[in-house]
């Protein structure tokens, strides 16, 4: 049975626009707190199983493979939000610097079977919930340590429009961050190597086995 994993990203934009006088001199008379140049905010896995009538599938149920009868959905989600400062040198020019970066992640996870399901089958994609959620564990710490690489960065602007110049390199930022997120995380590799372990279900290997051998091994043999 086929394990379907998505990862979308969501971007939102802040801009904390910092560069009159008039706000530097009032920002000396009251000391701010400043916030974490990083935060993680991870949510619970979110699962839910399905069953389904082979013969008339519910609409929002994705298609399955030729040949499969079952699947499970993991669908990896991470929004960043990406804060910056401005020091403005003139009307149509400015630096802005990264100065904090927010990453909220969710895993949400969909077994669907069909209602005369085997044990074999489900045995199966709990196999594929498995690498789902064991990938999910070090989410935080990987979107850390990315995040962390982006804060600081500074980009020279020239614009009449000084403003959605910078909301613009913010954008782009907050792109950059989701797409390392993705590429790092990537259980892709090892859902794969997990299905031809176990022929998606056909053959006798032990599901818990095929999980382990494919979380070590997929870097070297995933297909």
């Amino acid at each position: 049975m086929l394990s379907r994993r998505f990862i979308a990203p969501s971007l939102l934009f802040e801009a904390l626009l910092i560069g009159w006088l008039s706000w530097w001199a009032l920002s000396c008379n009251r000391p701010l707190k400043e916030p974490p140049a990083v935060t993680i905010n991870k949510q619970p896995v979110n699962f839910a199983r399905r069953t389904f009538d082979p013969a008339l599938p519910p609409s929002d149920m994705p298609p399955l493979a030729q040949a499969e009868n079952a699947a499970c959905v993991s669908d990896f989600i991470s929004n960043a939000t990406v804060a910056g400062q401005s020091r403005q040198t003139d009307a149509t020019h400015a630096t802005i610097t990264v100065t904090h970066i927010k990453m909220d992640l969710q895993l949400n996870l969909t077994i669907w079977v069909p209602n005369d399901v085997t044990p074999r089958v489900t045995e199966h994609e709990e196999g594929h919930r498995q690498i789902a959620e064991y990938y999910y564990q070090a989410a935080g710490e990987i979107a850390a340590r990315i995040a962390t690489t982006y804060v600081g960065r500074q980009v020279d602007i020239a614009s009449t429009d000084l403003q959605a110049e910078s909301n613009k390199f913010l954008r782009e930022t907050a792109a950059e961050i989701t797409a390392d997120y993705s590429r790092e995380l990537n259980p892709g590799p090892t859902q794969l190597l997990y299905d031809r372990i176990t022929d998606h279900s056909r053959n006798e290997v032990v599901v818990n086995d095929a999980v382990v051998h494919a979380i070590k091994n997929a870097p070297i043999e995933s297909p």
